[in-house]
């Protein structure tokens, strides 16, 4: 096999159907759809099964629920295909995604490949990179979130890039898959991106992720672990980590996390932090925030489209 793609699913019926759908409709003939149905409470799993007994290439496993990464871990284990492609169950593929995706990775003999992507709605994502690009600029963006490429989604991994990334704990319920590609990248593979489409991703939908101190703490010490030996190189990326999401905070009126998390964690921003987030974190929150509000509105103004 060629290629897999795995499909987290949880709560997804309105979606799914079509999702599969989509998939079957790719101009590559060697490739598997392998969804994972974590303890889903309506349809989805029915859905699913119902989808592979009408399709081979369809296969559905039931897990009790345990989060996305340990769906997308079950995925991968089943997995047959030399690459491994990761897609929600609310988007879909461009046509001929997999083909351009494959003809990519092959050609390039790259270790994964980024393309770009199509929102529901018809808007195409910036091009930010093409060919091959340093694996450490990408875990910068990543990290302090100026990533305007896809993280997860709209690539195609070498299966061997995929072993020991996917154990984040379940409490991480947001950011987990730029985690999972900060672990990969710090394996410095070969990266090669692609100005073409492949992806659809659904904007808008809502979710009831919250924003708590306690998984921001816990997750910074998932990325510091991560780092292992290399942590010092990147201590200014991780300062300016926790000072976007201090900053977030902040936003929304939680000034607590000031005195009780952030003054320790953050300490001094070196010079190599921007000027703007050093400004905001030494000010009060009160005075803080409205330059916070400001900045936000013109950075939602430079990027309105996407």
């Amino acid at each position: 096999m060629k290629v897999s793609i795995v499909i987290p699913v949880y709560n997804k019926a309105e979606f799914i159907s079509n999702c599969l759908d989509n998939l079957l409709q790719q101009d590559f003939d060697d490739f598997e759809v392998i969804t994972v149905d974590d303890g889903s409470t309506d349809d989805s799993g029915r859905i699913c099964d119902d989808k592979a007994a009408q399709y081979a290439r369809i296969k559905v496993i039931h897990t009790e629920n345990g989060g996305v990464t340990a769906a997308r871990r079950k995925g991968v284990e089943q997995a047959t295909g030399d690459y491994i492609m990761f897609v929600d169950a609310d988007d879909g593929l461009l046509p001929g995604a997999i083909k351009t995706l494959y003809d990519a990775i092959t050609e390039s003999d790259a270790d994964e490949v980024i393309a770009t992507f199509t929102t529901h709605l018809g808007v195409l994502s910036p091009v930010v990179y093409e060919g091959f690009v340093n694996p450490d600029e990408l875990i910068r963006y990543i990290i302090t979130n100026k990533n305007r490429f896809p993280v997860l989604w709209s690539i195609l991994f070498r299966r061997e890039l995929l072993s020991d990334v996917l154990d984040t704990p379940r409490e991480i319920v947001e950011g987990e898959d730029k985690l999972m590609q900060v672990k990969i990248l710090l394996k410095q593979p070969k990266v090669f991106f692609i100005s073409k489409p492949a992806y659809i991703y659904t904007l808008g939908l809502p979710n009831s992720r919250s924003h708590t101190l306690e998984r921001e703490v816990l997750y910074d010490k998932l990325l510091e672990t991560a780092m292992g030996p290399r942590i010092q190189e990147f201590n200014d990326t991780l300062t300016l980590h926790k000072i976007k999401e201090y900053e977030r905070f902040i936003y929304d009126g939680n000034d607590s996390v000031r005195k009780s998390y952030y003054l320790s964690a953050v300490g001094k921003p070196s010079s190599a932090v921007p000027l703007y987030d050093r400004l905001v974190f030494l000010l009060p929150p009160v005075l803080a925030r409205p330059i916070i509000k400001l900045y936000r509105k013109l950075i939602t103004i430079k990027q309105k489209g996407l």
